[in-house]
């Protein structure tokens, strides 16, 4: 298996990509300690920004990165066949209150895949549940095609 071509997505390729896709692996981290998560989100193509709403309890580590204001990677990735693509976004996690949402932020959300809550020990009203904006510093994309026969 060799790798027959890679390439860098054109700005439209990686808004198309990402207007296709709801999850992808969200990274936090404060000085040496990262942490990721599984996510689902929405994403504004206009903007580009991503919407994501994320569930933690109070004493969790989870809770203890969002709480520092964490520098953030979201990683969003398929594959097809013999092709791999990724996009990267890195910025900062924002945390915005549901007051100063605005009707469009708040149809992003609503592309944002809802938790189960079924997946939780703790009961629907000991969980905290809190908006995010990620507006990325960058954002890149690769396409990477593979030769099986190689």
């Amino acid at each position: 298996m060799a790798i027959s071509q890679e390439t860098e997505m054109t700005a439209a390729a990686i808004d198309d990509f990402l207007g296709h896709h709801e999850t992808g692996v969200l990274s936090l981290a404060r000085t040496d300690e990262p942490y990721s998560i599984p996510i689902s989100y929405g994403y504004d193509d206009d903007d580009r920004v991503f919407y994501m709403r994320l569930v933690s309890t109070p004493e969790s580590e989870k809770r203890a990165f969002l709480d520092t204001s964490p520098s953030a990677r979201l990683v969003v990735y398929d594959e097809q066949a013999s092709s791999y693509r990724s996009v990267i976004a890195t910025g900062t996690l924002e945390n915005i209150p549901p007051a100063e949402l605005t009707p469009s932020q708040i149809a992003q959300y609503g592309d944002a895949k809802r938790p189960l809550f079924e997946i939780w020990a703790q009961q629907k009203d000991e969980l905290d549940i809190e908006l995010y904006r990620l507006t990325p510093d960058s954002l890149n994309g690769r396409q990477t095609d593979i030769d099986r026969e190689a």
